[in-house]
């Protein structure tokens, strides 16, 4: 009588029908072409989510601090998402995901991102230093069509799927920003009340995960003397603008 499949049997022979499928993925012919400034938390997980999807494709990455070979290294290996199930190498030219190329950059300055050479139509902005309409025009300089902020802004459009997202207007809308993660929590449970029942005014209290600038052990803070106090063992006071962003 034939033996039943052991889990790790079974966990083996998902991981390697998953990475088939990824690996003849076949693209549509009228496909986005998304290139990333800021290989950090952010960046890498827009490069995962497009090589799920048939319409869309990141062409090229700006990172003037992350060598090809380490950017393959961060992004096959997460600590929260797991192992990238397909193939990933890395090397001065850029990555190859799947057997496809990533062209890599490391400029510091957006304007010398050769973004039109490559057809990247469209920049998701996520190094969290250019975050205003003025710093992302260095984008469009540089060849790109839109520019999408993974952050607040202080002057540009923000959008939250399944919240405004219908406001947008393509015409006059170059540059927008996709909000905060706190934001993109609070929004769209803030719509429902307020289309159901109507919001005069409110009180939210957020409670975030460990960020990337927080110290693993106590350590100086001379602004935050608080934030300066071991994230695994304390709950520590912060700012957030997500309220006054849900309000616009």
């Amino acid at each position: 009588m034939a033996q039943k499949a052991s889990s790790t049997t079974l966990l083996r022979r998902s991981q390697r029908t998953k990475t088939s499928r990824r690996q003849v993925v076949v693209r549509a012919a009228d496909e986005a072409k998304i290139g990333i400034n800021g290989f950090g938390r952010i960046g890498r997980l827009v490069l995962r989510a497009t090589l799920d999807r048939k319409d869309v494709r990141v062409v090229a990455i700006n990172d003037p601090f992350i060598e090809g070979e380490y950017m393959a290294y961060m992004f096959k290996y997460d600590s929260v998402h797991g192992r990238y199930e397909g193939s990933v190498e890395g090397d001065k030219e850029g990555l190859t995901i799947n057997g496809n190329k990533v062209k890599t950059f490391a400029m510091m300055d957006p304007t010398q991102i050769p973004w039109g050479q490559v057809g990247a139509d469209y920049v998701v902005e996520s190094t969290g230093v250019f975050t205003t309409i003025d710093k992302c025009q260095a984008h469009i300089k540089a060849g790109a069509k839109k520019v999408i902020i993974s952050a607040p802004s202080a002057d540009a459009p923000m959008f939250v799927m399944g919240v405004n997202e219908g406001k947008y207007d393509p015409k006059k809308d170059s540059v927008v920003s996709n909000a905060s993660c706190t934001t993109n929590c609070l929004a769209p449970l803030a719509k429902v009340v307020n289309d159901k029942f109507g919001i005069k005014e409110g009180l939210m209290t957020t409670v975030h995960a460990t960020t990337a600038t927080q110290k693993t052990v106590d350590g100086p803070s001379k602004k935050d003397w608080r934030g300066g106090r071991g994230a695994n063992g304390n709950i520590i006071p912060s700012s957030t603008g997500a309220a006054k962003a849900v309000g616009k």
